[in-house]
């Protein structure tokens, strides 16, 4: 194992790992699917790590989307420090709507693009390629530190993700994107390569795909934890010591018939304020319409036609099915999140509720067949926080000061083990 001093990286030292050092990012891991895996038994690794080494429930960062969540674990920092405030966002200076996933976006180094310029072994596998570029600014590739996804395993180069033939070398076919395969892909990739090249940092971040369409306890649910189950006790046996995360929680926001119980928004301001006199921007927006439907918990709300942001938010407030309506400096106070990529108005809604734009402007077709399950409020910033090792007394001092935030996972794991 190389060997190189501390890095710092964001008010954080972090010492250098004295064996492999594995965050496993389960995204849209609700503790709410621990709970049900340790009752109907079928999670006896991650029992272990609970019962031998130490647990608690963190926060997350509002949003609680996936990208502002996997930057916060990667930097060890929130929102107002990386960058990251959603899966999308809208440029109020060039009036365009942006994918937030261009590395030129990330506003942090990353933990991994500092141990790897240490001189440490690092490798990052997520399983949507969205996240990849992010995860793997300047680090340097190639050596044994590789960042690739599970989606694109197949057209993985040296040049560009410091590894190539991935299939042959997991031994498996590329997975269906919409598959708990594709999460299962990136934990037998992540135990092949601490088997043959035992890196010194791996982070492996998995898919929502079960978990927005089956609740805890529900037989695909079960199998799912299962089998990551028996993965993370593998990269145990492999001489790891293990952190476990989520980027997010989930919820149900159907009604009782099952369709979707949405706020549309846009369509409300429309009626009250006129067209073209606000727009709505739904910032858990991305490619893979079937797991929401670009429906979640917060949206942002621009005053881009003569609409007062005070009336938007006093009108916003009574408005059934919202939670919280804050101004842009409530909610970067409240969520440390960056003001020029805030909206004026932000809304965030009840736990069982969901917001969108308009009606017209929502593609549903990939939820007809089951309940909507999805995240993005403060009710799915809960999230388990869960490492394979004992905490040295420092750090469970620090865990027992008050809560813990995801972004410290990392910290934790290789600072706080014994």
């Amino acid at each position: 194992m190389a060997r190189g001093g501390n890095v710092e990286l964001n008010g954080v030292t972090y010492q250098w790992p004295n064996r492999p050092s594995v965050v496993v990012c389960i995204d849209g891991g609700d503790p709410t699917y621990i709970e049900s895996g340790l009752r109907d038994g079928v999670i006896p690794n991650i029992k272990r790590f609970m019962d031998e080494g130490f647990h608690k429930i963190a926060q997350g960062t509002v949003p609680s989307f996936t990208c502002p969540n996997n930057m916060s674990i990667a930097t060890g920092a929130e929102p107002n420090v990386h960058g990251i405030s959603g899966n999308y966002y809208y440029d109020a200076a060039t009036k365009e709507e942006v994918v937030m996933t261009g590395p030129e976006l990330l506003r942090s180094e990353t933990i991994f693009a500092e141990f790897a310029k240490a001189g440490a072994k690092v490798v990052a596998i997520t399983s949507k390629d969205k996240l990849r570029q992010q995860l793997g600014k300047n680090m340097p590739l190639g050596d044994g530190n590789m960042c690739f996804s599970a989606q694109f395993a197949d057209r993985c180069t040296l040049a560009e993700n410091g590894v190539e033939n991935v299939l042959e070398l997991v031994g498996q076919p590329l997975p269906d994107m919409y598959s708990a395969e594709l999460s299962l892909f990136v934990l037998d990739a992540g135990i092949k390569l601490l088997e043959e090249q035992k890196p010194d940092i791996l982070y492996l971040s998995l898919t929502d795909f079960i978990q927005h369409k089956y609740a805890p306890g529900e037989a695909a649910a079960n199998q799912f934890y299962r089998d990551i189950d028996d993965r993370i006790g593998r990269l145990a046996d492999l001489g790891a010591a293990v952190g476990l995360i989520a980027d997010h929680g989930m919820s149900d926001k159907s009604q009782d018939d099952g369709t979707p119980n949405v706020v549309w928004l846009q369509d409300l301001l429309d009626d009250e304020f006129g067209t073209d006199t606000t727009k709505v921007v739904c910032p858990i927006t991305d490619p893979f319409v079937a797991h929401h439907g670009a429906l979640g918990g917060f949206v942002r709300v621009w005053c881009v036609g003569g609409a007062d942001p005070a009336a938007v938010l006093n009108f916003v407030k009574t408005v059934a099915g919202v939670s919280m309506a804050l101004t842009k400096d409530e909610a970067c106070a409240e969520f440390d999140l960056p003001a020029d990529r805030e909206g004026d108005v932000v809304v965030i809604s009840e736990q069982g509720t969901c917001i969108g734009s308009t009606e017209a402007a929502h593609d549903l077709e990939g939820l007809k067949g089951h309940r909507l399950r999805t995240h993005g409020g403060v009710t799915e910033r809960q999230v388990p926080f869960i490492i394979s090792q004992p905490l040295n007394d420092t750090y469970k001092a620090e865990s027992a000061r008050g809560t813990l935030r995801s972004h410290q996972i990392y910290d934790f794991l290789i600072n706080g083990t014994i």
